[in-house]
């Protein structure tokens, strides 16, 4: 749980620093982000799965 909010925290700080400098916010577009995210994790997930069905 400590890594969700150290992570919400960063996310919070990065966001207001690069709008005080008036910057665009280092971050894709709301929804093919999330879904980028859920991908990435999805298959780290598959591959693990595919490592212990097929490999041991």
């Amino acid at each position: 749980m400590s890594e969700i909010l150290l992570a919400l925290l960063a996310g919070l700080l990065v966001g207001l620093i690069f709008s005080a400098v008036k910057l665009p916010l280092p971050a894709p577009p709301v929804l093919p982000g999330i879904i980028g995210i859920l991908g990435i994790y999805l298959g780290g997930h598959l591959y693990q799965w595919i490592l212990k069905s097929f490999f041991s």
